[in-house]
């Protein structure tokens, strides 16, 4: 994300694509709870089209993110990297995807090619990242990322 769990800090230090971007298709997430897919898709999308309102919804407010950076973000800092003026992610798929659910919890997670624009620069990172997610008040929200780089080559 960035999905999960992606924010623009691991793009800017990331070396930019030459070529023209290929669209990806967005993740699903099989065999899940449906109202868990569906939250969990609404959050790819929301990091995708830089909808704040739908990253406020989706994060818990205690939301603590970890990024590939070993950098603590909050989550008005993640809705700021998500929504800030030219930035943009491209659709994503997710590879060696990781899902754990249980009844209040789950964990969703893989590795992802992160691309897109920052600062007017083009960026291609590639990362693994874990979600947690809680149901809260009959609501899931994601409540803490973990994301690191993944070796090139990797």
């Amino acid at each position: 994300m960035k999905r999960i769990a992606m924010v623009a800090a691991l793009a800017l230090a990331s070396p930019a694509l030459a070529d023209a971007p290929a669209v990806q298709p967005m993740p699903t997430y099989p065999g899940i709870p449906a109202d868990l897919a569906k939250a969990a898709a609404d959050f790819d999308l929301a990091q995708v089209k830089s909808d704040g309102e739908a990253l406020k919804r989706l994060l818990a407010d205690d939301y603590l993110l970890i990024n590939s950076q070993d950098k603590r973000e909050d989550k008005a800092q993640f809705i700021a990297d998500y929504t800030a003026k030219g930035f943009t992610m491209e659709p994503f798929a997710i590879d060696d995807q990781v899902i754990m659910v249980w009844a209040d919890g789950a964990v969703l997670g893989g590795a992802v090619t992160m691309k897109g624009m920052s600062e007017g620069k083009p960026y291609s990172v590639r990362i693994r990242f874990s979600d947690i997610w809680a149901k809260r008040g009959g609501k899931w929200q994601v409540i803490y990322t973990h994301a690191n780089r993944v070796a090139a080559g990797s």
